[in-house]
């Protein structure tokens, strides 16, 4: 795989990130991962918000370098569910989630903008509790690494393994682009990777709780988010 000759020096030429994630196609999620590391550290971090692919991930990072730093997007409206998982992934795999908010808290919001600011204006309470605080955890970084799959929606169908995020201002990175759910709970099941109880009571994509409900039989994997608002991602992976 020639991919030594295309260095971060290059990282402004688009179509030399677009080489190299062609040349992931064919490879593992953990030869991508490496290749992060080897490339970006320690300038490059884990984003979670402690789904299936999330677990995944935090499972492959623990074996191949467990020094990298892994952030969590903590919005304060989390399942109590979602706090026990991140518990229970720092103990089984001898990590740390280093927990990044909004100094905005919920009391603060509601008198600013009105209460349950998700109801009425949900893409301005995802700028304001998840957008935001990730834009300041990624500064001074060169790299981050998320869990997003192409057939997780629409939206998504183009991602690339690697490519630049022009949102962010830096190189994203995403090993598990190319699996299907079913890669994923495989890898869950095969290495008994802890994983979120909630995915076994119908949501199978999990956020705050009061944007998320379960899915019914016919539906997307995503159709609990946002239900009835037209809305299906938070902004985090939308362009810029």
């Amino acid at each position: 795989m020639a991919l030594a000759t295309l260095s971060i020096s290059e990282e402004t030429a688009a179509t030399d990130w677009r080489v190299i994630s062609n040349e992931f196609e064919e490879t593992s999620p953990t030869a991508v991962l490496r290749w992060a590391i080897e490339e970006f550290s320690p300038d490059v971090a884990f984003a979670t918000g402690f789904g299936a692919e999330g677990c995944v991930l935090v499972s492959m990072l623990s074996a191949i370098s467990p020094a990298t730093r892994i952030f969590c997007l903590d919005t304060d409206l989390l399942f109590p569910e979602t706090y026990a998982l991140r518990d229970q992934l720092e103990a089984r795999y001898g990590v740390r989630f280093e927990r990044r908010a909004t100094s905005l808290s919920l009391c603060d919001q509601a008198a600013q903008y009105g209460e349950r600011l998700w109801e009425h204006e949900p893409d301005l309470c995802c700028r304001l509790r998840k957008v935001e605080p990730l834009r300041e955890m990624l500064k001074g970084l060169r790299a981050w690494v998320t869990g997003i799959r192409r057939d997780q929606s629409p939206a998504r169908a183009g991602t690339g393994l690697v490519e630049r995020d022009d949102k962010f201002d830096l190189i994203k990175i995403n090993p598990l682009a190319a699996w299907s759910a079913h890669d994923v709970w495989n890898y869950i099941a095969k290495h008994d990777v802890p994983y979120n109880t909630l995915h076994d009571r119908g949501y199978p994509s999990i956020g705050c709780v009061p944007c998320t409900t379960p899915v019914q039989l016919g539906e997307t994997s995503r159709a609990g988010r946002w239900r009835g608002t037209g809305k299906s991602e938070c902004g985090i992976h939308e362009g810029g």
